[in-house]
């Protein structure tokens, strides 16, 4: 892939949406930087944000709505993308967390690294970046 490129894990998409500062650096860096995410990341950020927010008394309709614009940002990758790759990505990870594997297989796919607030990604292989580091990535 040309350019620079790196794979968001669902924790990375509810930061998005529950706070300012990794929606600041995605619109910072969206015109130099590919972002993608699995669509299973998408669904786990669904699934998980309405029980987030409820907890804060956010309404959960206009949060899901900031999470669909991240998609013109953070490009969702349709399972058939990366499915050949699931063997591959279960190998490294399935002793963590299997279910983190479609995030590992995109990377892999793209050849690029993860963004995560998942120590599960140490040592598979891709380099991985938290958000408290991430910006060194995405300037650099």
């Amino acid at each position: 892939m040309n350019g620079k490129a790196i794979v968001l894990d669902a924790n990375i998409l509810i930061r998005a949406v529950l706070g300012q500062r990794v929606r600041q650096l995605l619109l910072e860096h969206a015109a130099t930087v590919k972002f993608f995410s699995p669509d299973v990341a998408y669904a786990d950020a669904r699934k998980y944000l309405p029980a987030l927010l409820e907890k804060r008394g956010v309404s959960g309709a206009a949060a899901l709505t900031v999470l669909d614009t991240l998609a013109s940002i953070v490009r969702p990758l349709e399972f058939d993308l990366y499915a050949g790759l699931q063997h591959q990505a279960l190998q490294r990870i399935a002793m963590r967390d299997a279910d983190d594997w479609p995030v590992l297989a995109c990377a892999v796919m793209l050849g690029c690294p993860v963004w995560t607030e998942d120590a599960d990604f140490f040592g598979t292989g891709v380099a991985t970046w938290t958000s408290d580091r991430v910006a060194l990535y995405l300037a650099g």
